[in-house]
This record gives C-alpha cells, structure tokens and sequence, in this order.
C-alpha cells in the first residue's frame, strides 16, 4: 500500500480521509498485508478482506469484485514491498468497470481482457509518469493501448491535475489523452473535481476544463 502526502500540519491527507471514510465502509477489500493498516487505523479485523491475485469476492446478488495484478511497488522508506498491490474488476448488474489503480504497462492488462472480454469503463492513472518511472506509471500511449486491451468502451483517466509528483506540467497528461483517445476513438470520461459521473449514462459529456485554465 503507498502511503504519501503530507499537508501543512504534517498529517497524511490519506489517513485522515480514510479515518473519515470509516462510518460509512460495510467492507475493506484490499491486497495481502495491507489490512494491518486498516486495523491501526481502527477498523474492525471482521471488515478487512485481504486477497491475493485473481480472487473472486461476492459482495451482493450479482455483485461481485474480482482482484487482478498491477505493477507497482509498495510501501516507502525502509517498509518496501511487503504488501501486495491490487486491481480490481467490479462485476455489476449491467456493468463490468476495471479499476487499475497505478500499474506499469505489462500484459496483465490484456490477460484481462481476453479472461473479461470487454469492460464499460476502464480507469487508470495517467499523470506524475516518467520515462524513468514507466515501470510503476503509465505513460500517456500505454494508457490508449492498456484501453485497447481492455476492450474498454469508455477511458476515465486518474492520477493527474491534483498532486504534482512529475516533471511534466499539471496539464499535459490530459492535453495528450485528450489527443491520442480522440485519434483511437476512445470516449472519456473527464470530470472536474467533485464533478458526479453517471455510470449508468454513457452519453454524459465532459468538458475539457483544463484547457480553459491557462
């Protein structure tokens, strides 16, 4: 689990909005070892799922949450790599979402969509990338392509336009997404912060907001 970002007061803006999260989780599904963090966090051991690689979990009546690799390291400091990091196929009723969270490009994601074969939405990380992290991060063309594996109808890019950790400027991993998913014919899905995206509407339009705030 990477655990990074510290406001002003030196407080991990991740704690505390996992903390607040907390009153409204029925069920934490997370990667092998990284429950101890829940439970020092102060939730209930009964909560926590910890799960391997390709692990299928039923959350409801045809709900369920099946794991999957990524590539990424875990941990900062001297804690490394001694948790496993996850993605997730979210299998609902008239739904099948893949949430990549940060990964490497490597075949995982087209063993996926041939085990899948197709997804509504894909949503992977696209920003703070360099040719020099491309093992961790996905460069903007590895995110069209991993989309293409994915047999994915619609993109919505993540990891951007927030906390700068890249050399790039805040807006050029949207500027080239924008570009190359118009070029593949892939729709995205944009929205400004706090902005609701309507799963279930596959028309919804977004704007593309970074290009009036230059």
């Amino acid at each position: 689990m990477e655990i990074n970002g510290l406001d002003s007061t030196g407080t991990c803006w991740l704690n505390k909005t996992i903390l607040a999260l907390k009153p409204k989780v029925r069920d934490v599904i997370c990667g092998l070892g990284v429950g101890e963090h829940f439970e020092y966090w102060g939730y209930e051991p009964s909560k926590i799922i910890e799960k391997d690689w390709h692990e299928v979990i039923s959350v409801a009546d045809n709900f369920t949450i099946h794991t999957a690799p990524a590539r990424h390291g875990s941990g900062r400091k001297l804690a490394k790599d001694n948790t496993l990091w996850l993605s997730f196929i979210i299998d609902a009723p008239g739904q099948r979402i893949y949430v990549g969270g940060d990964s490497g490009y490597d075949i995982h994601f087209s063993e996926i969509g041939k085990k899948f074969g197709s997804f509504d939405l894909a949503i992977l990380d696209n920003g703070q990338y360099d040719l020099a992290w491309r093992e961790i991060h996905l460069l903007p063309e590895e995110v069209i392509q991993a989309t293409k594996h994915l047999q994915a109808s619609r993109l919505f890019p993540v990891h951007a336009s927030k906390f700068k950790l890249g050399h790039h400027p805040w807006d050029e991993p949207l500027v080239k997404v924008a570009e190359l998913s118009a070029s593949a014919g892939i729709p995205l899905v944009t929205p400004k912060i706090g902005q609701a995206v309507y799963l279930d509407n596959k028309q919804q339009a977004f704007d593309r907001w970074w290009e009036n705030t230059r």
